[in-house]
C-alpha cells in the first residue's frame, strides 16, 4: 500500500517563468466601451432581470450572484465589484478557481496556465507566490476571524499580512485569556504551526498588488460587501502547496458558507444569479434555502418569491416555468436546473456568454437608476 504524499518532496516555480494566457489589463470588461454586439433577446431578459433586482434593493433584501471561475477568467471582477459597489449585488459567491484567478490578476495581471502543457511537467499548479500567499493569507485571516473570501480580499487591500510573533501566539495558547473559546484556540495554533513550519518572521509582510483595481476580492471587501468562497479540497492548485492546511481552508470556507446561508435568509423577495456555475452553485443553493427555511418557516416565512435568474452557455430546450421536464427530454439531465426548478421558487434561464449578460445587465441597472 502506497503511503500519503508528501509535499516538502516538491519543487515550486516562481509565477515570473509562467506563461499566461489572459492579460487583465487586454480583458477587463468596461461596459461603457463595450464592443460585441449584444442580442436583443438578451438585452430584454435582462431588463426584466434589473427590474427585479433594483426592486429587491427597494425591500432590502438579498440579491445574490453565484458565479464561476470564467467569470473572473473573462475579465469581469472589476463589473462585478462595481454592481456590488452600487449597492445592486449586496453578495458575491464563487469557488476558490475564482478566488485565485482574481487574485493573480490583482498581483501580477495575468493569469491562466496551460494545463497540457504543464501537467505533462509535473508543473501544473506548482507555483510558489500562488500557493504560499493564498495559503498564508487564509491562515491570517483564519485567526483574525475572516472567511475565505474576506482573508484574501484583505490581504490584497491591504498590500500584505500582518503577522503575529510565534512566541505570542504560544503564550496565547498556554496563558490566553479565559473567554478565549477553544475555536479561536485553534486558530491560533494553526497559525502558529504554519509559521513555524514555514519559518516566516514576524511583522508586516508586504506583498505589492500593483492591479488590485481590477480585483473583485479587493472591491468587495474594502467596501464591506460580503464575497463568500465555497471550495472543495482537492479542485484547486493552492492544494499542491506545502503550506495548505485542511483545517484552515475548513475553518474559513465554514465561516463563508454561514455568510451565505445568512444572506439566503434574507431572499424573500430577494434575487439569486447563478452565473456559469454547475455544481458549486446550485449546491450551497440548496442546502442554505433549506437551513434557511428551518428556521423562517416556524416564523411564517416560506421564502419562495425569491427570483432565480440562471446564465449559461447551454442552450435552452425546455421552458423552465412550465416544470421539471419528461425524462425523455434531454433538459432533464440538464442537472444545475434541476435543482434550482425543485426549490420552490420561480426559475428562469438564460442562454448567454456571461460577458455580455453581465454588461447588458449593468447598463439596464444604470438606465433605471
Amino acid at each position: 500500500m502506497n503511503g500519503k504524499f508528501d509535499r516538502q518532496k516538491m519543487t515550486y516555480f516562481p509565477l515570473s517563468v509562467r506563461e499566461n494566457k489572459v492579460s487583465i489589463q487586454e480583458t477587463s470588461i468596461d461596459p461603457h466601451s463595450y464592443t460585441r454586439n449584444i442580442p436583443s433577446a438578451l438585452q430584454e431578459k435582462t431588463s426584466i432581470i434589473a427590474q427585479q433586482i433594483l426592486e429587491a434593493n427597494k425591500r432590502n433584501a438579498s440579491v445574490i450572484c453565484a458565479f464561476g471561475a470564467h467569470t473572473i477568467k473573462n475579465g469581469a471582477g472589476r463589473l462585478l465589484g462595481m454592481m456590488a459597489e452600487k449597492g445592486w449585488i449586496t453578495h458575491l459567491a464563487t469557488n476558490g478557481a475564482a478566488v485565485i484567478h482574481d487574485w493573480e490578476f490583482a498581483f501580477q495581471g495575468a493569469s491562466s496556465e496551460d494545463v497540457r502543457l504543464n501537467v505533462a511537467k509535473g508543473m501544473f499548479g506548482t507555483w510558489e507566490e500562488t500557493g504560499l500567499y493564498i495559503n498564508l493569507a487564509l491562515a491570517v485571516g483564519s485567526y483574525e476571524g475572516l472567511g475565505y473570501g474576506s482573508s484574501i480580499g484583505s490581504f490584497i487591500a491591504c498590500g500584505g499580512l500582518e503577522i503575529p510573533s510565534r512566541k505570542g501566539l504560544l503564550s496565547l495558547l498556554e496563558n490566553g485569556e479565559e473567554d478565549l473559546t477553544l475555536s479561536e484556540r485553534s486558530s491560533a495554533a494553526d497559525l502558529l504551526e504554519l509559521l513555524t513550519y514555514l519559518d516566516i518572521p514576524s511583522g508586516f509582510l508586504s506583498v505589492s498588488h500593483p492591479f488590485a483595481e481590477y480585483s473583485a476580492q479587493c472591491i468587495a471587501f474594502s467596501q464591506g460587501i460580503p464575497f463568500t468562497s465555497h471550495p472543495m479540497f482537492g479542485h484547486d492548485i493552492i492544494y499542491t502547496h506545502k503550506a495548505n492546511r485542511g483545517a484552515i481552508v475548513g475553518r474559513t470556507a465554514e465561516r463563508d458558507f454561514l455568510s451565505f446561508v445568512g444572506s439566503v435568509s434574507n431572499l424573500e423577495g430577494g434575487v439569486y444569479l447563478s452565473i456559469g456555475s454547475a455544481v458549486m452553485s446550485p449546491m450551497i443553493f440548496e442546502k442554505g434555502l433549506s437551513m434557511a427555511r428551518n428556521v423562517s418557516i416556524p416564523q411564517g416565512n416560506a421564502i419562495t418569491n425569491c427570483q432565480i435568474n440562471v446564465v449559461d452557455l447551454q442552450q435552452e430546450t425546455w421552458d423552465w416555468s412550465k416544470g421539471e421536464p419528461p425524462m425523455d427530454n434531454p433538459a432533464y439531465y440538464l442537472r444545475f436546473m434541476k435543482t434550482f426548478n425543485r426549490m420552490g421558487c420561480p426559475v428562469s434561464y438564460t442562454c448567454a456568454d456571461n460577458r455580455d449578460f453581465l454588461v447588458s445587465l449593468y447598463n439596464e441597472l444604470e438606465k433605471r437608476s
